[in-house]
């Protein structure tokens, strides 16, 4: 093929991308096949850019994010009427159920308080707490975001298919089986608000007949308390860096037990190996020990964070405190487990009611992190603590 026959076939290929692509995001091809010539990336990366510019739902979102609070007040605010949306969406932009970036913008924006509420509050916001469920196994965040877990039963998606008639056998007191089926849930708390069809006479009768009694809490919905973590007093008598992942060092922590526990934290941005040595640190001894990176580790050092993780660190131990010794919280004795199960997130339920207070004090629940030379503190105030 002579070059100006296949240079004509290369420029009727790239029209028919561009018109199909600016087909897909409504845009007319028009002031794009100008530009045709261009290389193909090029084109395409100007034609998404345009999509989204012009997409108003999208800048919506952005425009949430952007002007997201960062008060308790507006912040809840904010969360409640992100769930109030999401009542009748299973994500943000298009209607269906594929996420799209203005998702992965308002989930990034949202995280970091919603990982802090405690189980009560998170309850209160359902669909919420499902549509962050969906991203968060969608999108492979890597260690950028902490695993949300949820505390209830998985939710129903919001636009589930409403159930098939069913016609109740003339006669009878009873409801044909399948009624069970249509009626299930109609004395538990409602979670989704769905359009519904006008029901039959027989299916509403049948409703009416049969009310299921209102679920009752579970224990396990409950906050697990802080006495199930043993929190020690540790030196950090060695560090390095992860001999394979670079947002990750490696201690070796003395808590007084004969021999150094090998510790793997993601404090390499935030913290030197020289940093870190001979630092007091309090950590959880009773996690079951696991690899990070092909390398064991066996505990969690105990940091501060603030809302969007640019500032990380460990929690400072008052001097004077011992090596070996627990952390204690008034109020709250009791035996730690040997070694927590991590099948029943009992990590995940306690840590957000971790934080420091707006005096930097290490609290559970406004209780301090007590040591026998007292409170264990943070240079960040109001952070999280994991």
């Amino acid at each position: 093929m002579a070059s100006g026959e296949n240079d004509g076939v290369v420029l009727e290929r790239k029209r028919t991308i561009v018109s199909a692509l600016c087909k897909s995001r409504s845009l007319e091809p028009a002031k794009f096949l100008d530009d045709v010539r261009n290389d193909l990336k090029s084109l395409s990366v100007s034609i998404m850019k345009t999509a989204l510019e012009n997409n108003e739902e999208f800048n919506k979102w952005v425009i949430f994010a952007e002007n997201f609070p960062s008060d308790s007040k507006g912040c809840s605010d904010g969360l409640n009427q992100l769930n109030k949306y999401l009542t009748d969406n299973s994500v943000l932009v298009g209607g269906g159920s594929t996420p799209s970036e203005a998702d992965v913008i308002v989930f990034s924006t949202v995280h970091p308080y919603v990982i802090g509420l405690p189980v009560s509050d998170k309850n209160k916001l359902p669909h919420l707490m499902r549509w962050m469920d969906y991203i968060q196994n969608k999108h492979d965040f890597g260690d950028l975001f902490k695993w949300i877990v949820l505390e209830k039963a998985p939710f129903d998606p919001p636009l589930a298919k409403p159930a098939a008639k069913v016609e109740a056998e003339p006669n009878t007191k009873k409801a044909v089986p399948n009624a069970k089926a249509a009626t299930s849930g109609a004395g538990s708390e409602k979670k989704f608000d769905m359009p519904k069809k006008q029901a039959t006479g027989n299916t509403e009768a049948a409703t009416d007949k049969k009310k299921l009694p209102e679920k009752v809490p579970d224990d396990k919905d409950k906050d697990l308390s802080v006495s199930l973590l043993k929190i020690q007093i540790g030196l950090i008598r060695k560090a390095s860096k992860h001999p394979s992942a670079d947002s990750l060092l490696v201690e070796e922590i003395d808590v007084g037990e004969g021999k150094c526990r090998q510790v793997v934290s993601g404090l390499a941005k935030y913290c030197s190996p020289d940093e870190l040595t001979n630092r007091l640190v309090a950590l959880i001894t009773n996690v079951k020990p696991g690899k990070l990176r092909d390398v064991v580790s066996e505990g969690l050092v105990l940091c501060a964070s603030n809302a969007d993780h640019t500032n990380v660190e460990p929690l400072i131990v008052p001097e004077g405190a011992k090596i070996g010794e627990c952390v204690t919280f008034s109020g709250h004795e009791g035996k730690p487990e040997d070694v927590l199960n991590p099948k029943k997130k009992q990590l995940d339920k306690i840590t957000p009611n971790l934080f420091t207070d707006d005096k930097g004090v290490a609290t559970y629940k406004g209780v301090p992190f007590m040591t026998s030379a007292g409170p264990c503190t943070s240079t960040i105030s109001n952070a999280s603590v994991k």
